[in-house]
């Protein structure tokens, strides 16, 4: 998460102190639409998986805990809606 961290405070120089985890990325203009692709990539590379955009919703980038979540697998949990992680 440090890495994302690093990454909206490079892009928003303004920005004073830690993020919280659960800040509106969005409503809070910390990532805006210029940004986004760059962010998605930033997020593909420390996955190590792509992000296909079909698959995911503007909610999927809200906050840091989300973004956790959703892409790069929370502490003891699977991604979710990693395809292939139904169980039969």
């Amino acid at each position: 998460m440090e890495r994302i961290a690093a990454w909206l405070h490079e892009k928003n120089p303004g920005l004073d102190g830690p993020i919280d985890a659960d800040e509106d990325l969005i409503e809070a203009r910390l990532i805006d639409s210029m940004d986004f692709l760059e962010f998605i990539d930033l997020l593909e590379d420390i996955s190590g998986s792509s992000i296909d955009l079909q698959e995911v919703t503007i909610d999927d980038f809200r906050t840091i805990d989300r973004v956790q979540q959703r892409f790069l697998g929370a502490p003891g949990t699977a991604s979710a809606g990693s395809p292939g992680s139904a169980h039969p």
